[in-house]
């Protein structure tokens, strides 16, 4: 038999290594093919899913995506729905007992400087305060805040707000102030479900020491004061919803939605006000919530403030309007703790009282007035109103001054619960004793 050229076998009979070497240029080019078709698809799959897949209740009405410190907060689950989002926020922040401290921030108090840095820059200087920060979630109803939030804190959740803008300065009692509050209200409703207790702090409120000491056991919601009558079970005692210390369970849940709906019942109301008329309703009985209203002594305001810095544990730029003037309050009562604090300890002993901001507020009684309906030209029962009086802040019946008279005509053109720019602070005696009127 005739045998083939070598030449010839070894051209149709490829080597080992040369076999290989063919595969391997194969799988190569297969792989770049690969590369390139994923280069070109994977653009045209992310649009198509970001465009379907939005998480239902995350209305922010924003047309561009957010920044990579904000989308990096996401990463865990940036398909997941809101609630998800708020579960998983609320866990890795709570206690072993499942507690969270929670404020809500918009844009025009999220700037550098301003009273949000403020706010945390006091659980940093408090006492035995610090640590508490871990626990805080700090609630954004817009995205820059939002964005502000993860800048400064790792616990920030986005809260949707369906066609509605909160994110300027909401003058106290505007419509857009109470609607701002009606939906921090509801929200709060929304943690309790889920089984976590809170704290809920403005951040217009200073942490000087931590709070849990001076907690009531087994309450079910615990709230802080303008005005404090000396009895923490006393319904006499007018609530402040700045602060409030909540556990979870069915009274408080129950009690929540009671409240939140009640607001249909006092139209232009808000939630402050709103509370301290359903406090006296037989429905809270019913449903067995306890309450207690926390001392002004450790939970102080400007309204009211703590006189004692040995004991004060939160102090609130309450009664005091305006962002620019809380910003400026604020840092002057940063100051006076900074300066207590750098005493020692025998000096810190006689140090009872030194706000330098309250004393200034009382000084030029610069003080919202909430004008009566029925005063018209400054006639009006001086019995009928009360408030904290312009040099000792000591809450009791007001005479009516030529202030209030001077502003009669404005309220009367602007409408009744009109905020002016008054001098001392008035509040009609039967909104203490007595629900405002049903609409």
């Amino acid at each position: 038999m005739v045998m083939p050229p070598r030449k010839a076998l070894m051209t149709s009979a490829p080597s080992a290594a040369r076999q290989r070497a063919l595969q391997r240029h194969a799988l190569q080019r297969s792989a770049a093919a690969l590369v390139l078709a994923t280069l070109v698809v994977l653009p045209f799959a992310l649009l198509y899913r970001a465009a379907v897949s939005r998480p239902p209740g995350a209305s922010w009405g924003w047309e561009t995506s957010l920044p990579s410190a904000v989308a990096s907060e996401e990463e865990e689950g940036a398909e997941d729905s809101e609630d998800v989002k708020l579960e998983r926020v609320l866990k890795k922040a709570s206690t072993g007992d499942n507690t969270v401290i929670l404020t809500t921030l918009n844009a025009a108090w999220a700037s550098p400087g301003s009273v949000i840095d403020l706010f945390i820059d006091s659980f940093h200087s408090g006492v035995r305060t610090n640590s508490l920060l871990k626990h805080l979630v700090i609630v954004a109803f817009d995205r820059k805040a939002y964005e502000q939030c993860v800048k400064i804190h790792p616990y920030c959740f986005a809260l949707g707000t369906e066609g509605v803008d909160f994110s300027e300065e909401k003058r106290f009692l505007t419509a857009g102030y109470l609607e701002m509050m009606w939906r921090r209200l509801d929200f709060l409703r929304l943690v309790l479900e889920k089984g976590y207790n809170f704290i809920f702090s403005d951040a217009d409120i200073m942490w000087f020491r931590n709070p849990f000491p001076h907690f009531y056991p087994d309450v079910d919601f615990q709230i802080s004061c303008d005005h404090y009558v000396g009895n923490a079970a006393d319904l006499r005692n007018v609530a402040n919803g700045g602060f409030s210390y909540v556990k979870s369970n069915e009274r408080s849940i129950e009690f929540y939605s009671f409240w939140y709906s009640s607001r249909l019942r006092y139209p232009g109301y808000h939630d402050q006000d709103v509370f301290n008329a359903i406090k006296h309703d037989p429905y809270i009985v019913g449903i067995g919530l306890t309450i207690k209203f926390l001392s002004t002594k450790y939970f102080g305001g400007f309204c009211e403030p703590s006189r004692d810095l040995n004991e004060v544990c939160t102090m609130h730029a309450n009664c005091c309007i305006g962002l620019r003037s809380k910003i400026h309050d604020l840092r002057i009562m940063m100051e006076d703790w900074k300066s207590y604090l750098s005493l020692p300890p025998n000096l810190k002993r006689l140090r009872t009282s030194a706000w330098r901001a309250y004393d200034k507020n009382l000084e030029d009684q610069v003080r919202p007035a909430f004008v009566p309906d029925d005063v018209i030209g400054g006639a009006a029962n001086p019995d009928k109103y009360w408030g904290p009086h312009p040099k000792t802040g000591v809450f009791g019946p007001a005479a009516v001054d030529a202030n209030l008279a001077a502003g009669a005509p404005d309220a009367a053109a602007n409408g009744p619960g009109t905020v002016l720019d008054q001098k001392v602070w008035f509040r009609p005696l039967e909104d203490v004793e007595k629900p405002p009127p049903v609409a």
